[in-house]
């Protein structure tokens, strides 16, 4: 049991963590322990940029994220 939800949420919630150390250039146990020290601070709030962030990461494809050459091409 301990295992399928360690599993959960090294599979599903830590993807946000691992693409920022990626765009980043850090080490995701870095961004992960950011959170969670963040939290404590503001007593779970981060939370709440943490859950879109992974919304959106998951459903990027729903997105269109278009990227322009040049400013004509607007």
């Amino acid at each position: 049991m301990i295992n399928r939800i360690q599993y959960f949420f090294e599979r599903y919630a830590f993807g946000v963590c691992a693409w920022w150390g990626k765009k980043l250039g850090l080490p995701s146990s870095n961004i992960r322990k950011f959170f969670i020290y963040f939290s404590f601070l503001t007593l779970g709030s981060s939370f709440i940029i943490y859950l879109p962030m992974a919304f959106v990461l998951e459903h990027k494809y729903m997105f269109r994220f278009r990227k322009r050459k040049t400013i004509w091409d607007i």
